[in-house]
């Protein structure tokens, strides 16, 4: 399926939840050139802040963040502090609008005003209450990936971004890599045919222990579950799709953009080792297979592991020639074209092209383009592009976790929804994964829970 062909791959859609928004009224809205934007945060973690001061760098004309919300104070306290620290007046949230609880995005959307910006930064579980409430109001939109987390609420997120497309909302979906004007040339010198046709692709994450994908039983200080597993998020699959969807998406999303087209099959293999005392539902070890319509193949290999080799990278392999999408993390992409399948870092003797060695930050970059549609009013909706780099790396993740081979109309059919009342949870409730009577969660167990990550 190509890039521009996502419509041809709707019938899946079929059984979707209807939009509660279907049949209202949307006007368009955009924000001139001089006038100021107002930014809302929501989700004030590391990501948040970042999300948010790359927003206020931008020089397409006045920011200013006049809200925030989050379920936990100390993280509002926490990046409130930073931003006022580098920002001074561009940040204006007094106590008033700063606000504590899962009815928090509501109120930090309603201090904005149709055409502002709502940043969504929170684990991808509450993507789509909070797109919603977005779409209702009015408002630009940056989400962070992944955007969902399994196959309902993509079709949920797909089936609510009709609704922003006709009202014009400008959404940006924080996949900052297809803003990287050097994997950009790249895209174009491989459509040229620099390297023939793509047969396979590459790709690694290999990093030790990464975020809170590694978490320990529930201390007796964490009062609520809820709490404690949204301070872990990365290790519970509810909450995030787990350290696979959360941090291999990019790796994923990078060689189908190289690639021009998504797969249509996945298996996969995994497990856990040295597990101790951990109780999070990831495995250490990914290994997918993915499988697009011509028979090509991306390979994409995941570990977080302690004390073993590293690698973050991305690779395309063509029947004339190779090429390095990206490596050693993110930024700077240092991606470069080879003449024959022997990739040498260390050697320029078979490069036939490669980047600058100064490259601009993607993270910055991406929120320059948002800026730019919104100012000049510019097509710009990711979420689409975003749905489907979700589900995906979720159908390999799928694969993984349940030992089966998988298509990707049988994965977008799938009915186990992690966390169907997400909208409904409240402070003192009950999170929708408890724990055993020895605080241990269910995790995956390929080939013995076939149809169910959990």
């Amino acid at each position: 399926m190509k890039m521009d062909s996502l419509r041809s791959r709707r019938t899946f859609l079929k059984a979707a939840t209807t939009s509660a928004l279907a049949g209202v009224v949307l006007p368009h809205v955009h924000a001139g050139e001089a006038s100021t934007i107002q930014l809302a945060l929501v989700g004030c973690g590391g990501r948040g802040g970042g999300a948010a001061a790359n927003a206020l760098k931008t020089s397409g004309g006045p920011m200013r963040l006049v809200a925030m919300a989050d379920v936990l104070d100390s993280r509002i306290k926490t990046a409130h502090g930073a931003l006022v620290n580098e920002f001074g007046d561009q940040i204006d949230v007094p106590p008033e609008r700063r606000f504590i609880g899962f009815d928090g995005y509501r109120k930090a959307m309603d201090s904005l005003s149709k055409g502002d910006i709502v940043i969504l930064t929170t684990p991808p579980a509450f993507r789509w209450p909070m797109y919603a409430f977005a779409i209702e109001k009015g408002l630009n939109v940056f989400m962070e990936k992944p955007i969902s987390v399994d196959a309902a609420s993509t079709r949920r997120m797909l089936e609510l971004n009709k609704a922003a497309q006709e009202k014009n909302l400008k959404v940006g979906v924080g996949l900052m890599c297809r803003h990287c004007g050097v994997r950009q040339e790249l895209f174009d010198r491989i459509k040229n045919g620099a390297i023939g046709d793509i047969n396979m692709l590459r790709a690694y994450r290999c990093k030790g222990r990464e975020a809170t994908c590694f978490t320990k039983p529930r201390p007796p200080s964490e009062p609520s579950e809820l709490l404690y597993q949204i301070k872990n998020f990365h290790s519970f699959l509810w909450l995030s799709g787990g350290s696979f969807s959360d941090f291999l998406i990019h790796n994923i999303d990078e060689c189908c953009w190289m690639k021009d087209a998504w797969p249509v099959a996945a298996k996969g293999f995994g497990g856990r080792h040295y597990r101790g005392e951990f109780i999070d539902q990831n495995f250490d070890v990914y290994d997918v297979e993915y499988t697009f319509a011509d028979g090509a193949k991306l390979f994409m290999v995941g570990r977080t592991m302690p004390e073993c080799s590293q690698e973050f990278a991305s690779y395309a392999h063509g029947s004339k020639g190779s090429a390095v999408i990206s490596f050693a993390n993110h930024s700077p992409a240092l991606s470069r074209i080879f003449r024959t399948q022997n990739i040498n870092l260390r050697s320029d003797a078979d490069v036939v092209w490669k980047g600058p060695k100064d490259e601009p930050d993607p993270y910055q970059l991406e929120w320059d383009h948002l800026i730019d549609a919104i100012r000049n009013d510019k097509p710009f909706n990711e979420v689409e592009r975003g749905a489907m780099a979700s589900a995906v790396t979720a159908m390999g993740r799928y694969a993984c976790h349940t030992g089966q081979s998988v298509t990707f109309e049988q994965y977008m059919k799938n009915e186990h929804e992690f966390a169907p009342q997400v909208d409904k949870l409240t402070l003192d409730g009950p999170s929708p994964l408890v724990a055993d009577s020895t605080g241990k969660y269910p995790v995956p167990e390929p080939g013995r829970k076939k149809t169910r990550e959990y």
